[in-house]
């Protein structure tokens, strides 16, 4: 018997949920944030919707930022670039550590919040009321909490639910080359950086040693399904490998020395998206991937956060990199004893080695049914965008769903991630970019252009743009804030909300810095 519901109006509907199940949901919800008060109520349920995700991290989860090359040619060769790029991610680390690191704060007026009066003025301020302080000159900060999963940590597989490990007082870097791993320590004990020349003779040392695949190449073991990969990660314990696994999952970050020349941005994407599996370590919070011709990118584990704090990350780093290099291309690199430099030997029993071939082969058919082409549109980018007072975010989306009308002959529906960091471990929201606007606009280029003069097809991609903008806020600030930027500051807010949105589509295939 079809039920009263299949005949109701949507709004019918919702005003039911409203007065019904919806009171009761929300007053559950709200009991639910006031025993968590340390905390954001949607914090662990968002936890456990990735730690609880049975597929392979990479291919299903993990992203890819990939960086341009330095400007200056010659540092583009793989030990100098990887040598002053490690020593710029350990200055950003160093800063996050001693709190040096500038905050993430959105300034509504840029010119007055950043200047030396303001900062005066913040710094006088008990640290209990600084943040009202802020307010008051409308600068808002955004929540960084993720910025302490970022290094010294990694996903450790589990039956049914994996767990996030972080040891903040890892000292060393796990460098890959050929499917083999390598540790040696960056920081002393006082948190001082290793010299950028020892630091380059290590990375010699490294690729002169790994001169041939192991047999066995343990990586593969990543890119198994989770509950597959727990099971072999427990005989690996118990075969005696505890020592070498701490080593791995505390380590600063992954750094992997591919052995491959990148001939475009096909090539380039596949590389960085998962490689050929034996030289990646994919439950690491992130790899710094630095290909023989220098190229370079960073592939991220995304349970622990999302693409706000590695895109500032991976900004700040290739800034450091190439304004102020720790090496040149000509620097010799400091005498060095190999001994410092441990390269980790593993215990394989038959069951790990047959695990490992099983995993092997798998990546391998997964990624033979990957194709990635790649498309870049040259006639106009963000900048003409701005000019003409439309959202470049707004006209790509819209640039989506008309080519899935023009494919398909209907419109389907999308998902876009916003950032939620205004709010206290903020992760994402959903935009929907689908509307009856964007269905409206696609039909009219797609299929009744002729009926149309350019001035009403231009009046609906601004329709189209001004709807978007308001999604995105209503998802960055919770709709029932919306109307505290209904204002002069209304500008203002979608600004940043574009920013933080455009941050992260990290979901695309290639995003280049």
């Amino acid at each position: 018997m079809q039920g009263p519901h299949l005949f109701s109006c949507p709004k019918e509907i919702a005003r039911e949920f409203e007065k019904g199940v919806g009171r009761k949901l929300h007053r559950d919800l709200v009991e639910f944030d006031k025993k968590n008060k340390h905390t954001s109520y949607i914090s662990d349920p968002w936890f456990d919707m990735y730690l609880c995700a049975r597929d392979p991290v990479v291919l299903n989860f993990n992203p890819f930022i990939s960086l341009n090359p330095d400007p200056k040619e010659a540092y583009n060769s793989q030990v100098v670039r990887a040598t002053n790029l490690v020593v710029s991610s350990i200055k950003f680390l160093n800063s996050l550590n001693n709190e040096f690191l500038r905050p993430d704060i959105y300034y509504v007026n840029p010119k007055w919040s950043q200047s030396r009066l303001f900062k005066k003025f913040i710094s006088l301020l008990p640290t209990s009321v600084s943040w009202y302080g802020a307010y008051m000159v409308n600068a808002y900060p955004l929540d960084m909490s993720q910025y302490k999963r970022l290094f010294n940590s990694s996903r450790i597989p589990k039956l049914n639910k994996d767990e996030l490990f972080t040891n903040e007082w890892g000292r060393h870097l796990l460098v890959m080359r050929n499917g083999h791993f390598y540790v040696f320590d960056v920081l002393d004990p006082g948190g001082n950086i290793l010299h950028p020349s020892e630091i380059q003779a290590q990375l010699i040392y490294i690729l002169q040693d790994a001169d041939r695949l192991p047999e066995f190449s343990l990586c593969y073991l990543t890119t198994e399904d989770r509950n597959t990969w727990a099971a072999v990660r427990q005989q690996l314990l118990e075969a005696g490998n505890e020592d070498n696994l701490q080593k791995i999952d505390s380590a600063v970050f992954c750094l992997c020395l591919d052995n491959i020349s990148l001939k475009n941005d096909t090539e380039l994407s596949h590389c960085m998206l998962h490689g050929r599996g034996f030289n990646r370590w994919f439950d690491k919070s992130f790899s710094l991937i630095i290909t023989s011709d220098g190229t370079a990118g960073v592939n991220f584990e995304h349970s622990w956060g999302d693409g706000v704090a590695v895109l500032r990350f991976v900004n700040e780093v290739y800034r450091n990199s190439t304004r102020h290099p720790a090496i040149v291309p000509h620097s010799s690199p400091a005498a060095l004893s190999a001994t410092k430099c441990e390269r980790l030997e593993f215990k394989l029993n038959d069951s790990i080695q047959s695990a490992i071939n099983a995993a092997r082969m798998k990546f391998e058919e997964t990624n033979e049914k990957i194709s990635v082409r790649m498309f870049e549109f040259r006639k106009f980018g963000k900048e003409f965008l701005v000019k003409q007072k439309l959202s470049p975010d707004a006209v790509f989306q819209l640039a989506c769903q008309m080519t899935a009308y023009r494919q398909f002959g209907k419109i389907i529906s999308s998902y876009e991630a916003c950032s939620t960091a205004a709010f206290k471990h903020g992760r994402t929201e959903t935009i929907r970019p689908t509307s009856i606007l964007t269905k409206q606009c696609s039909r009219a280029f797609v299929e009744e252009r002729s009926k149309h003069s350019v001035a009403e097809l231009r009046n609906m991609i601004d329709e189209c743009s001004k709807y978007h903008r308001r999604l995105q806020l209503e998802a960055a600030l919770g709709s029932w804030m919306t109307y505290i930027f209904r204002s002069c500051i209304l500008i203002e807010a979608i600004r940043v909300v574009e920013s933080l949105t455009e941050a992260l589509l990290l979901s695309k295939p290639l995003i280049r810095h």
